[in-house]
């Protein structure tokens, strides 16, 4: 028994069960108390840190809200789109570690996204020019100083060194690109193999990251708006790309982007600047990262159109995927703001200034390179010679000087980059030879190309752009001085003298050589000062701008060259036949003209004289302004979100300024549209009736120099009030101003006329901007002069949207309203948060009604005597205006502006049209005329509207 109990015991241990039980029995007692160990000894404290590790919480952004025309018509929208980002979520032994992974995996993603045809985000505050040189985005001003501080560290301007105010763009770069720094905040990027785009590129990358590192998991946009294979690709391969991630974004879009741009703007990334201009509530609102708008209604109406942040918390793996997502709070879309413009207006009022201002260079194109004008000619005389529509599409930047330079360029664009070199060159030899020649002619005996050169040399790039001349050292009372603004002496000897004056900078003329020499004598300084200017224009944008204007006044440059340039370059559309046919010799001059003529290049394009135009109309019940047209618009687009830095640099240089509104910036002397201020000037002091008939018989005799009627040598004769205004009679208003400026001794004070004019210029308030909600200028009352200023000479300068508030107030009979572009604010639930009512800036109650209507009678007959106004008689519809002639100088054509109203006995809406340069006041009643028609619907853009350049009527003269 016993020894079969033992055997028994014995068998089971010498079982291979039993080992393996007594095994799992040690193991499961092990698992049990490592369990109890990480659960209950340790459990809270690992489950803490489990939830820091993996718990990120972030904010999402709010869609902004819509912008509408009053009939509900879209201006501003989103669009939903998929951006590639990175967010640095790694883990890393040391920087240098850091910096090569993540340069790596940002080269890497470039190149895919390069390859698929999208673009790398450019919002860095330097770039490459087309001389592939760094520059500044800002080249001078606060933005720049502003963008300083931000990359040294710094929360204010002030605080940056000299060192580091002055700092050029490479400058700025070695410093990012740097391992090691006092700040926290090193790239690691090799300049020396990389090239110049891709070292940008990764800098802009490598900054944003770092601005957004003080706020928790904000990814850094590298791309927006991406393709689908942009995508794909990315997401394929997104497994070795550490914190790369495809999101999504919603992107700002503006239908009908030209027409509108000067009223919208756009929006971009908020700045510093902005952000601390914020109230501390209104910062609580926004992050360093979040889009603002910029200019325009966007800027304006920013808080309302902002949305409200969300916040969500995201929980990610080890590799830093993110495995779940749970929303805190919904993000709330920004309110929908409804304008006072109809779209249908402002559309028609652009087209018809783009189709008039071309029939305009059409009628006085010339096929002349070169023009000298002439002080002594008329100004409706003057011609635009084909050698400066040429120079435009360089001067612009329609023609890309960059491609011309590439190894694949076309035959003609390596013949005009050869005969470019060439004449660099040879500019750089001329400018050096003449200033090493103590004996050179001086200035005013210089050829003009050599002039041009030296002048651009002296009076821009050493003083504006590399203030190697210090401006404010410069003793204007100085006999060599003034001997070098008499044009009597070389650019030797004046800045020889400037040396010895200490006018030079010579630390910014180290600075720019890249060299520690002090510079110990004066012959030095001017040596390298002229060292400098060799190496300088050779690379110089402006310089080389510069050399192409003379190469195409010289033919150094043929027109036959220039136009199969617009095609190589795809300015134009592709066309072989025409492309044949200037290779066989058509006519380049006719060429120009006809592309011109159906607009497949437009007068915003060249920006040669005149080139630009605005329109504004109002209703005159209430001042909501109905159409405000600045012509040339611009693609904003191409700015918002994240802005295109070419075509932001190219919009800069462009010879029409289109960032500049021309309806609410541009200003000139109102001319005779200012005439009905004088009227009733005139009767309101009574110092006329409208008995009062006084003779125009050309020059006007009361003062010395005798100003002259317009009608000179011939004259007009006895007129009255009413008839003054209809034929705009000068000799009749110079004598109003005059009389206004009769003192109580019977003396003529020209002060006094001047403060009755400013009196009732001021009750049509023409003493402060109009009340639009954008940027618009400070207007000018005439402050000298009574007897011109009675014309709107003077020192009279308004924009066009200041005229518009006054006819405005002129056509209602005294009820001056500010103007407003704003209708309502809605939210997305199309409730009304906010309504936007007509604010009245003055009520006009010196002024009679018969007064009033002696004006309206004067402007409706001035109406009725054009026969260019007939078809509105045809029509049923009355129309009362004004025509006025504004002289810039002897040299340019005249500004030509329109104000009017209609119907004439019961006016519902106003207007005012004004083209620069634009030559005869007809062409711009033409346009107020036509949107007359417009807008009462007794014509359509069918029959506005050509889609080539417009037909003019005969010119006015006088006015």
């Amino acid at each position: 028994m016993f020894r079969r109990i033992k055997n028994f015991i014995l068998e089971i241990f010498n079982s291979r069960l039993v080992i393996l039980i007594i095994v799992f029995c040690i193991l499961s007692f092990v698992l049990v108390q490592r369990v109890f160990q990480l659960q209950i000894v340790n459990g809270q404290n690992y489950l803490d840190n489990y939830k820091l590790m993996i718990k990120k919480t972030s904010q999402t952004q709010g869609t902004r809200g819509n912008i509408y025309d009053r009939d509900g018509e879209i201006l501003a929208t989103n669009k939903l789109a998929y951006s590639v980002q990175i967010e640095d979520n790694g883990s890393y032994e040391n920087t240098t570690q850091k910096n090569e992974l993540i340069n790596a995996t940002i080269l890497e993603v470039i190149e895919m996204i390069e390859q698929n045809g999208d673009d790398i985000v450019s919002d860095f505050g330097i770039v490459l020019n087309n001389k592939n040189k760094y520059e500044f985005l800002y080249a001078e001003g606060t933005r720049r100083l502003r963008f300083l501080a931000d990359v040294y560290g710094y929360a204010t301007i002030d605080k940056l060194t000299e060192a580091q105010e002055n700092s050029t763009p490479q400058d700025v770069l070695n410093f990012l690109c740097a391992n090691k720094r006092e700040v926290d905040y090193g790239f690691g990027i090799d300049q020396n193999n990389l090239s110049k785009e891709r070292v940008l590129q990764l800098v802009t990358v490598r900054y944003g990251m770092h601005l957004n590192s003080y706020q928790k998991y904000i990814p850094t946009t590298i791309a927006s708006d991406v393709s689908d294979e942009t995508v794909a690709v990315v997401m394929e391969n997104m497994y070795h790309l550490q914190g790369i991630s495809i999101g999504e974004e919603s992107l700002r879009v503006y239908p009908d982007s030209k027409y509108f741009s000067s009223i919208i703007g756009y929006t971009g990334k908020i700045s510093q600047d902005e952000y601390d201009a914020l109230s501390e509530k209104e910062q609580k609102r926004y992050s360093l990262t979040d889009i603002v708008g910029k200019s325009g209604i966007e800027k304006e109406m920013d808080s309302y159109l902002q949305g409200e942040k969300g916040e969500k918390t995201v929980y990610v793996d080890t590799m830093g995927k993110v495995i779940e997502t749970e929303v805190k709070k919904e993000s709330v879309a920004g309110n929908n703001v409804y304008l006072t413009i109809d779209k249908d207006l402002q559309i028609t009022a652009y087209n018809l200034l783009e189709e008039k201002l071309a029939g305009i260079i059409i009628s006085k194109m010339s096929n002349i390179l070169d023009y000298k004008r002439n002080p002594d000619i008329k100004s409706s005389d003057i011609i635009i010679p084909i050698g400066d529509i040429y120079y435009s599409f360089f001067g612009n930047e329609i023609i890309n000087v960059e491609e011309l330079a590439e190894e694949n360029a076309s035959r003609t664009e390596k013949q005009v980059y050869r005969s470019y070199i060439n004449s660099q060159e040879e500019a750089i030899s001329r400018i050096v030879r003449h200033m090493n020649s103590d004996s050179a002619d001086a200035y005013k005996d210089c050829p003009k190309e050599l002039q041009a050169y030296l002048y651009y040399i002296s009076s821009d790039l050493l003083t504006n752009q590399v203030k190697i001349l210090d401006t404010e050292k410069i003793d204007t009372t100085d006999s060599i001085y003034q001997a070098w603004k008499n044009e009597t002496i070389n650019l030797n000897e004046y800045l020889n003298h400037a040396i010895s004056q200490n006018w030079i900078d010579t630390s910014a003329l180290s600075n720019y050589m890249k060299t520690d020499n002090k510079y110990t004598d004066s012959s030095e300084v001017y040596k390298g000062i002229i060292a400098f200017l060799k190496d300088y224009l050779q690379t110089d944008p402006y310089f080389e701008k510069l050399v192409y204007r003379y190469m195409i006044k010289n033919g150094t440059i043929s027109g036959t060259q220039i136009c199969l340039l617009l095609y190589d370059q795809g300015v134009l559309k592709e066309d072989d036949s025409a492309y044949n046919s200037l290779v066989s010799g058509y006519s380049p001059y006719q060429f120009i003209k006809n592309k011109i003529k159906t607009l497949e290049i437009t007068p915003g394009q060249l920006g040669v004289e005149p080139s630009t135009g605005s329109f504004v109309m109002t209703d005159t019940a209430n001042g909501n302004t109905l159409a405000c047209v600045s012509y040339p618009g611009y693609d904003n687009n191409r700015l918002a979100n994240t802005m295109d830095v070419d075509y932001y640099n190219q919009l800069q240089v462009h010879l029409a300024s289109p960032f500049y509104n021309k309806a609410t910036q541009e200003k000139t002397a109102p001319g005779s549209t200012f005439k009905m201020v004088s009227t009733a000037a005139g009767l309101t002091e009574n110092v006329i009736t409208q008995g009062t008939v006084i003779r125009c018989s050309g020059p006007y005799k009361n003062i010395t120099p005798s100003p002259k009627c317009w009608i000179h040598p011939g004259g007009h004769g006895n007129l009255d009030v009413v008839n003054a205004i209809a034929h705009s009679c000068n000799s009749f208003y110079y004598d109003v101003g005059y009389r206004l400026g009769i003192t109580d001794s019977n003396d003529y004070s020209s002060e006094k006329g001047i403060k009755s004019i400013a009196k009732y210029a001021k009750m049509f308030g023409l003493s402060e901007t109009s009340g639009l909600e954008i940027e618009e200028s400070a207007p000018l009352i005439s402050t000298e002069d009574a007897v011109r200023s009675a014309i709107g000479q003077g020192t009279h300068n308004y924009t066009t949207s200041q005229l518009a508030k006054y006819v405005t107030g002129l056509a209602n009979k005294g009820t001056v309203y500010n103007l407003t572009l704003l209708s309502k604010v809605e939210d997305i639930n199309q409730k009304v948060i906010k309504t936007y009512e007509p604010t009245i800036y003055n009520e006009i109650d010196a002024i009679s009604d018969s007064t009033f209507n002696a004006i309206h009678q004067g402007m409706r007959k001035m109406v009725t005597r054009d026969s260019r106004f007939d078809i509105l008689n045809t029509k049923g519809m009355s129309m009362s205006g004004k025509t006025g002639t504004a002289q810039q100088s002897t040299t340019h054509a005249d500004h030509v502006l329109f104000v009017g109203f209609a119907p004439s006995d019961k006016p519902e809406i106003a207007l005012s049209v004004r083209i620069t340069n634009g030559y005869s006041s007809g062409y711009a009643a033409e346009i107020g005329r036509d949107m007359v028609l417009k807008y009462f619907g007794l014509a359509d853009d069918s029959d506005l509207l050509s889609g080539k350049a417009g037909t003019l009527g005969a010119e006015t003269h006088g006015d």
